[in-house]
């Protein structure tokens, strides 16, 4: 081929192309050469257009440099038809490894997951979506070497789209939801195949397969997964990355974050375990109602947010300017060991850690700081009943809190229960002066219309150690009799 490249072995079939083991006899290396499917009586705009596909797939993968995502050296033409050179990994794809030994082990699975992660980070940090994420895409290396090939449909941000109106492309049971109901394909897109592709590795089967293309397709927009066997680290993950609605699904920076936990055989994160519902739970009208607040709610935790968000300046969420002073209180017996029951406002309270000191801000919102200044607790009580406060966060707060704060970033948002009661649940991640930090908030009310917000924020790299202040304040939550 182009008097260089001398095919050796046929080491992959797709349905794009054929993958061959080749010299490079120039160089003197060996290299992966995937030559270009035609088939026989294709009309000439169709040949041109995977003509195209071909030649986007060597510039798609080519504009990222990572050690998770194919090296592209070249692309000549053989026979008329676009052939791409890339770098030859020794290897077996996770398709063939989970045909040969199922289910893979929960270390080894959150490995091959953080690699993927890793190489979907880079693809979209440099505007490409990969579209087509699946066991066939991802070479396990024999020198431990993951790495995520085949961009073949990738889509490019600022190029015009090869796909006609109407027309899918990929693999259907990897497919997202939002694309097979003809949505656009977003990052969150290339997440989903994650989760499906996390889940076939977990528990050996797909998630949504019902034997046929057209049921698995409705399966994939309609029905919610069955949960993995075995109670494995990354079901939390899998929830979250299998939710329906895409701007609901997990990120990729929480992804990472289980997909370490789990690699480094400690128990997935935990979540609110008083207040989450299961991932995907979509809110039914009873829940809506319940979550109903007034328009001067909304504007009174929309300046309570924004103010939170800022703590890195102000109160809390930098070193440089630790919080120091406040008011006492008197522990209680009851409350858990390490913790002081304290006033929250409003009548409400809630167990807070020893050696933290309580402030009273404006608007009735209380706030408890930790000794470094690093770490933050926030309570509000207020009368309200007018709007989805869900919704407000979607369509207001949150375009606020990206535009005020860089490096924002959802984990995510969804519905939840508090004490048995519907509630909101938002958690993200924003910079400080000095580092990332995470934050999470629920929002519920009480049968007499009573608003309540529980606002946390910790450092990111620690969220873990942290969050059980989060979880231990609103499951000791008292609210006034």
């Amino acid at each position: 081929m182009a008097g260089r490249y001398r095919l050796v072995q046929r080491v992959g079939r797709g349905g794009m192309g054929t993958v061959w083991r080749a010299e490079d006899e120039l160089l003197g290396r060996q290299v992966a050469v995937k030559k270009l499917h035609v088939p026989p009586h294709v009309p000439d705009d169709t040949v041109r257009t995977l003509h195209e596909r071909t030649r986007r797939e060597a510039r798609s993968a080519a504009r990222i440099t990572h050690p998770q995502v194919i090296v592209v050296h070249d692309v000549v033409e053989d026979e008329g038809l676009p052939c791409i050179v890339m770098e030859y990994v020794p290897s077996i794809t996770l398709e063939e490894a989970l045909e040969q030994r199922g289910a893979l082990p929960t270390a080894e699975a959150a490995r091959i997951g953080l690699a993927v992660v890793a190489a979907l980070r880079a693809a979209h940090d440099m505007g490409v979506l990969h579209r087509d994420v699946k066991p066939a895409n991802i070479l396990l290396g024999r020198d431990g070497r993951i790495v995520l090939t085949d961009f073949g449909i990738a889509a490019v941000s600022g190029t015009e789209t090869l796909t006609r109106t109407g027309e899918l492309v990929g693999s259907l049971a990897y497919l997202a939801p939002e694309r097979l109901r003809g949505g656009d394909a977003g990052a969150a897109g290339d997440l989903w195949s994650l989760g499906v592709t996390l889940y076939r590795a977990v528990e050996g089967s797909h998630p949504f397969d019902r034997g046929s293309p057209i049921e698995t397709a409705y399966a994939v927009v309609s029905d919610p997964h069955a949960r993995p066997a075995g109670g494995s680290p990354l079901v939390p993950l899998i929830d979250g990355l299998l939710v329906k609605e895409p701007e609901q699904r997990t990120g990729l920076t929480e992804a990472e974050r289980l997909l370490r936990l789990a690699a480094e055989g400690e128990t997935a994160a935990r979540g609110p375990s008083s207040t989450r519902l299961s991932r995907g739970a979509r809110a039914t009208p009873r829940v809506r109602r319940g979550l109903l607040w007034s328009g001067a709610a909304v504007t009174a935790v929309a300046c309570a947010m924004t103010a939170a968000l800022l703590w890195s300046g102000a109160l809390f969420g930098d070193e440089s300017d630790p919080r120091s002073g406040g008011q006492g209180s008197t522990a209680v017996p009851s409350s858990p060991d390490g913790y002081r029951l304290e006033d929250g406002g409003g009548g409400v309270t809630l167990p807070v850690p020893t050696g933290w000191t309580r402030d009273e801000l404006a608007g009735g919102e209380v706030a408890f700081v930790d000794p470094s200044g690093l770490l933050g607790l926030r309570v509000k009580a207020d009368a309200f009943a007018g709007a989805d406060p869900l919704e407000h966060w979607r369509t207001t707060e949150e375009e606020q809190t990206r535009r005020d704060n860089p490096g924002y970033e959802r984990v995510r948002m969804t519905t939840s229960t508090v004490h048995g009661r519907p509630a909101g649940y938002w958690e993200f991640t924003f910079n400080g002066k000095l580092r990332t930090f995470r934050a999470v908030e629920v929002a519920f009310a009480d049968a007499a219309g009573t608003q309540y917000v529980v606002y946390f924020s910790a450092p990111d790299a620690d969220w873990a150690r942290h969050r059980p202040v989060f979880d231990t304040a609103v499951e000791g939550l008292r609210l006034p009799t």
